[in-house]
This record gives structure tokens, sequence and C-alpha cells, in this order.
């Protein structure tokens, strides 16, 4: 995907900057020449795997774009904030983003 082709497709619609599923799903329909709805199963699909394959614990990764998958922390021992008494806090995973040094350089 050409830089120019990247701002096209993902620039903001809306006043405050912002990008919804369905302002993707619009801008997917005139990128590509497909009608909403395919365009709505596109953006669905593709967001449905990526979900799918974090759920499983594996990564995807998106060349030029970035990489998903799940970071963990690991469980520490924490204080209540307003007691001052000793908690366990357990093992946290999480779904991450690290971008691409090609998005990276999309954004200055």
């Amino acid at each position: 995907m050409t830089d120019a082709a990247a701002r096209g497709l993902f620039a903001p619609t809306k006043d405050d900057g912002r990008m919804n599923k369905q302002d993707l799903i619009r801008a997917v329909a005139e990128q590509t020449g497909f009608d909403r709805s395919d365009a709505a199963r596109l953006v669905e699909a593709i967001l449905g795997k990526i979900s799918q394959t974090l759920a499983s614990g594996s990564e995807v990764r998106l060349a030029r774009f970035g990489r998903f998958y799940v970071g963990e922390r690991k469980a520490s021992l924490g204080r209540n904030p307003r007691t001052g008494a000793p908690l366990n806090i357990s093992t946290i995973r999480r779904p991450k983003f690290r971008p691409a040094q090609g998005l990276k350089g999309l954004i200055k």
C-alpha cells in the first residue's frame, strides 16, 4: 500500500479527527468499489479473525502496518490505596498492538 493510499483509506471523516467502524466501512467501499454490505462483511471478517487469533494466544503480523499480540503482566503484590492493606494482583492478559516502521513513518 502506498503512503497516499494509506492516508486516503484511513483519513478521519469527522470534524474531531476520529474514525469509527462505519467510517472505515464507508472508506473501504469507496476505495475498493464494493457496495457497503460487502465492505461491512469484509471489515467484520478481518476484525473477527484478528480477535479469534488473539483469543487463541497467537499473534497477527501485517507487513508495514504492525503486530497485534497478547501481552501479559505478571502477578504482583499491591496495596489497597484506601487501607494500605496488601493484596494480590493476578496475572493480566490483554491485546496489544505494536506499529511497524512504515506506519510510524506516516504519523509525524
